[in-house]
């Protein structure tokens, strides 16, 4: 309780220092090295994973690899099972089978995905190895092929689609995996339905920044201006767009 006691002395140090360019000689002999120190509430701890690629302890996984835990955490858009594939420790679009949605609703998250496009190269531009990551089921980041492969910057690998170009093409050969690290910050709305605070992202693409705390302009939008319809927690959605495309390895951090 002793070290609570120091909370009024800090805001009134932390008002005179805003008030004035610069504090005065007698105002910093006041000030006492505790004043700047909190100690409680402690900092939760969080055991990391061996590698960076696996779950932390506060994680919950959306896909292990396994049949049970995909049924366990995913649905259709009608919220009925799947008809995506399940096979050698990962899940794969299968064509026609539309969209999948987790169970699971959330507001600011990280997450961790890995996904790879088809080794065998068919098609080019967005007919090839064409899927997308849905941030609460409505902003979309980009899947695709684009080792060696050109289409509109603002649609290819890493971008948020149709809004922001990634910074970099870090794309990996079809056939191999690939990581999204992703951080994102849910948007807020007034009362009215208007936006209070946008959404925002940072994304890591095989380790690399290729969208840095981005503001997003609305909901992603195949044709016309993104804009936004005010909503609470969804939960994540991978699209089928035709092509073969699998992931592995999910899992998210509520934030």
């Amino acid at each position: 309780m002793k070290k609570l006691l120091f909370v009024p002395a800090v805001i009134f140090a932390f008002t005179a220092v805003a008030q004035k360019a610069e504090p005065t000689r007698e105002e910093l002999a006041k000030m006492k090295p505790e004043m700047t120190e909190f100690w409680d509430p402690e900092v939760a701890v969080v055991t990391p994973g061996q590698t960076p690629m696996d779950a932390p302890s506060d994680a919950i996984v959306l896909f292990d690899g396994t049949k049970e835990s995909f049924d366990a955490n995913w649905t259709n858009a009608k919220g009925e099972p799947s008809g995506w594939n399940v096979a050698d420790k990962c899940l794969t679009v299968v064509k026609g089978a539309g969209i999948i949605r987790s169970k699971m609703e959330m507001m600011d998250f990280q997450l961790h995905i890995e996904w790879r496009t088809p080794a065998e190269v068919i098609g080019e531009s967005q007919g090839r190895g064409n899927s997308g990551v849905f941030l609460q089921g409505r902003y979309e980041l980009q899947v695709l092929d684009n080792y060696q492969n050109r289409t509109y910057r603002n649609g290819q690998a890493g971008s948020i689609y149709k809004q922001y170009a990634p910074l970099v093409n870090v794309c990996k050969k079809p056939g191999e995996w690939q990581v999204y690290d992703v951080i994102y910050t849910a948007p807020r709305f007034k009362e009215d339905g208007t936006v209070f605070s946008p959404a925002r992202v940072t994304v890591l693409q095989n380790g690399v920044l290729v969208q840095n705390n981005i503001s997003l302009f609305g909901h992603t939008e195949y044709i016309g201006i993104p804009k936004y319809e005010a909503h609470g927690a969804a939960g994540l959605e991978l699209q089928d767009h035709g092509n073969p495309v699998s992931y592995r390895n999910i899992w998210v951090r509520k934030l």
